[in-house]
C-alpha cells in the first residue's frame, strides 16, 4: 500500500519507501527547503545500493531516515512497475546536482562541496564555475578524512553558512555523514551525489543518454572498468533479480 507524506505521495519497492516524484519536483522541494529555512536530506537508490541495505542495517537505516528518497536507477523504477507501485521516473543523484546548481546560482543560495581526490576536486570546481558563473561557492574540501576529523569537517561546512551541501563520497561513508552530521552542518539540503564530482572532473566518463535511459548505466560502467566493476555488478544484479521475483511471486500466490 503506498502512503502520502505532506510533499507528495511514496512508493513501496521491495521493502523500501521511495519518493514518488520527477527530476523537476525533485529540484524544486530542495530549492524550496532554502527559502524556507527547513532540513532537507537525500537519499538516492540503485539496485545494487539496495541489496546492499539488506545486509547493512547502518546503511538502510541512514537511507530510510532521508526526508526525500529517490530511485537513481533505471531497473528501481522498472521494478516499481512491474510491483504496480509506478515510479514517474529515475532521478538520478547527479542529475538532481545538475538541476540544483543553476537554481542555487539565480536564487543566491550558497553551496559546499565535500569528497573526491584534491586534484580532482580542482578540476570539477574549475568545471562548475565554468557550467554556472553566478553560483556562490561557500567552500569545498576533498572527501579524504577520518572519522575522528568529521566533527571539525561539519563545523568548518556550518562556519561557511552553506545552504546546499553536495556529498561527493562512496556509500556508506556519504549517507553515514550524512545521518550523523547533517544537522550540525547547518545546510539546509545535504544531498550525496556519489561520483558525480569526478564526472564533472572529465575523471570519469558518464555513459550516453540511450544507455542512461535503458538502465545499461552500469554496463557502460563495467566496460571502462572491468575488474574492479564487472564481478560487482553481476553479483549485485542477480541479487536484485532474484530479490524482484520473489517479490513478484509473493504477490501472485
Amino acid at each position: 500500500m503506498e502512503r502520502g507524506t505532506q510533499q507528495g505521495e511514496r512508493r513501496r519497492v521491495l521493502e523500501l519507501w521511495l519518493d514518488a516524484v520527477t527530476l523537476d519536483q525533485a529540484v524544486a522541494r530542495c530549492a524550496a527547503a532554502v527559502e524556507r529555512g527547513e532540513r532537507l536530506t537525500v537519499g538516492c537508490v540503485n539496485a545494487a545500493k539496495l541489496v546492499r541495505m539488506r545486509r547493512d542495517r547502518r546503511l538502510r537505516a541512514a537511507v530510510t531516515g532521508c526526508d526525500l528518497v529517490l530511485a537513481d536507477g533505471q531497473s528501481v523504477v522498472w521494478a516499481s512497475r512491474l510491483l504496480r507501485q509506478p515510479l514517474p521516473e529515475r532521478v538520478a543523484g547527479i542529475d538532481l546536482l545538475l538541476g540544483l546548481l543553476p537554481e542555487a546560482a539565480r536564487r543566491g543560495q550558497r553551496v559546499y562541496f565535500l569528497g573526491a581526490r584534491e586534484d580532482v576536486l580542482r578540476r570539477m570546481l574549475a568545471e562548475v564555475g565554468r557550467r554556472f558563473p553566478d553560483l556562490r561557492v561557500a567552500g569545498a574540501r576533498d572527501g579524504y578524512f577520518s572519522a575522528g576529523e568529521a566533527p571539525l569537517v561539519a563545523e568548518a561546512i556550518r562556519e561557511a553558512r552553506t545552504d546546499l551541501l553536495f556529498l561527493g563520497m562512496s556509500s556508506p561513508k556519504k549517507e553515514l555523514f550524512e545521518q550523523e552530521w547533517g544537522s550540525r552542518t547547518g545546510a539546509f539540503v545535504v544531498h550525496g551525489v556519489g561520483g558525480s564530482f569526478d564526472v564533472l572532473a572529465g575523471e570519469v566518463r558518464r555513459a550516453p543518454v540511450w544507455w542512461r535511459e535503458h538502465g545499461m548505466e552500469w554496463l557502460y560502467r563495467a566496460v571502462q572498468e572491468p575488474l574492479r566493476l564487472g564481478p560487482r555488478y553481476l553479483t549485485t544484479n542477480a541479487q536484485f533479480l532474484s530479490l524482484l521475483a520473489r517479490e513478484l511471486l509473493r504477490g501472485t500466490a
